[in-house]
């Protein structure tokens, strides 16, 4: 068929493809399709409110955990062997030579971190000292585990919508002997892109978003939010560090304050877009110990929240998303000035 004039092409009207630098992937972007009406399913309302303590959570400081260990009464952010690890240091080798059913070894730890002692209070209803401990903690786990391992993975699955097994804010640290599959993919873009312009891609990514504006969401000296022009999911940021670092337990006190203003501001402007506690799953991507290129890498994180209409309308990857690439039914600008909008509290 014939193609329109150039002219004629409007990112906000037409269906285009957007390349993931980092990953190498595409992604379609059809934004005509946010306007067709929606009779797919609903989900529950996330609670906002709820008690300070709960005697029945496994997390609370002072109650019991299935493994028989109690909780101390920590005051800050508080991190534990998980008592059901998807990652064990003394797993066995694997053995098999058939290369039509390959296997590899895989060995690691597993920890979970609360964010602090409050049974409810989610990251946008904490205070900045309390985001700071977080922060803090994030940091000391990671130069721990990176002393054993090749690869330090923190994240959060916030909300049950994202498969949160516990209403107690927390996140997650899986450290592993190998790098996966999505850090190893950014390894390799990075040090390809470092190898071919001679600058960290993400450094470049963070200057060429500051200086156009319509994809920012939130700014500080040290840290940029953005939805990227190649988001995948509705109302996807990714958090950029700003400083020549790759690694979380490598920030300085400044960028960690820092870090901790623009976390609480990206999920207040998140909490605000509904009127209700906005999931998501966040992860850090930093520079693993095997990496071809160290020098490519900057420290960033990404948050992938699925609510697409309303607090209830969820984004679901299915069809073309699983059997083709991944596609966003709004532009990544039309997004992030919907967040930009929105009054939040200091």
């Amino acid at each position: 068929m014939p193609a329109l004039p150039p002219s004629a092409f409007s990112a906000d009207d037409h269906p285009h493809r957007r390349r993931n630098l980092l990953t190498g992937e595409w992604v379609l972007v059809s934004p005509h399709r946010a306007k067709r009406p929606w009779q797919g399913e609903t989900g529950e309302v996330a609670p906002v409110d709820g008690p300070a303590h709960d005697p029945a959570c496994y997390l609370c400081p002072g109650n019991a955990r299935t493994s028989g260990d109690v909780n101390p009464d920590y005051p800050g952010a508080y991190a534990f062997d998980n008592d059901f690890p998807a990652l064990m240091a003394d797993s066995p080798a694997p053995i098999s030579d058939d290369p039509l059913f390959p296997i590899a070894p895989a060995r690691g730890a597993a920890r979970v971190i609360c964010y602090s002692p409050h049974h409810s209070r989610t990251m946008p209803d904490m205070d900045l000292p309390a985001i700071r401990s977080l922060v803090d903690c994030w940091a000391d786990e990671s130069a721990t585990l990176a002393t054993r391992f090749a690869n330090v993975a923190v994240f959060e699955n916030k909300g049950a919508m994202m498969g949160c097994s516990s209403p107690h804010p927390h996140g997650q640290i899986w450290a592993s002997d190998f790098v996966p599959t999505a850090v190893a993919a950014e390894d390799r873009e990075q040090a390809a892109w470092r190898a071919a312009h001679g600058e960290p891609l993400l450094a470049q990514v963070a200057a060429r978003e500051a200086e156009l504006g319509t994809r920012v969401v939130e700014a500080n000296d040290h840290w940029l939010a953005i939805v990227p022009w190649w988001a995948v999911w509705p109302f996807e940021i990714l958090l950029i560090a700003r400083d020549d670092v790759a690694r979380i337990e490598h920030l300085t006190a400044p960028a960690r304050d820092a870090l901790a203003a623009i976390l609480r501001a990206v999920t207040r402007r998140y909490d605000a877009l509904f009127g209700a506690s906005f999931p998501y799953s966040m992860g850090w991507h930093q520079c693993p110990g095997t990496s071809a290129d160290p020098a490519a890498w900057r420290l960033h994180a990404h948050f992938n929240p699925p609510l697409l209409r309303s607090a209830t309308v969820r984004k679901f990857m299915v069809g073309f998303e699983m059997f083709g690439e991944s596609q966003r039914d709004l532009t990544p600008e039309t997004a992030a000035a919907r967040l930009r909008a929105l009054e939040i509290a200091a």
